[in-house]
């Protein structure tokens, strides 16, 4: 296991739930459902990180709990939070849709026109040569 997220311990092998941590868990959540900021609901539950640490802390899901984490907070908290989140990253034009990827052919099949001019310069006969190679494929 990696890094334990904040608002739990690790005590013998299990993680149990830091109740301090937690009330400013809950306290991050239910500030920035009233409209604070992130870095505003964080100083209101006296949570000391950055602006992008506060943020995966919103979209955390072992605070929904699991089968090693107990529940921190409960799915309509957490659901709340994650739709205030997208509607106002809408609102400030930060979604951004997956670009559509376009299949790319590159072509396998090729022939060769015979040359018949020759060069001293290797280069400039590389560059004729390779200007007689076309694709069979469309």
């Amino acid at each position: 296991m990696g890094h334990t997220p904040y608002g739990y311990r690790i005590e013998n092998g299990k993680a149990v739930v830091d109740e301090q941590a937690a009330k400013q868990i809950k306290t991050l959540f239910q500030s920035y459902l009233t409209g604070d900021s992130l870095v505003l609901a964080a100083k209101k539950a006296d949570i000391k990180a950055f602006h992008a640490g506060i943020g995966r802390m919103l979209r955390n899901k072992y605070y929904l709990g699991d089968e090693y984490y107990p529940a921190i907070i409960d799915s309509d908290t957490f659901e709340a939070a994650e739709e205030e989140r997208i509607r106002r990253a809408e609102k400030l034009g930060r979604i951004r849709e997956p670009e559509v990827k376009r299949e790319v052919v590159y072509p396998s099949t090729f022939r060769t026109i015979d040359g018949t001019e020759r060069f001293d310069d290797p280069f400039q006969q590389a560059e004729y040569a390779y200007g007689l190679i076309e694709s069979e494929e469309p």
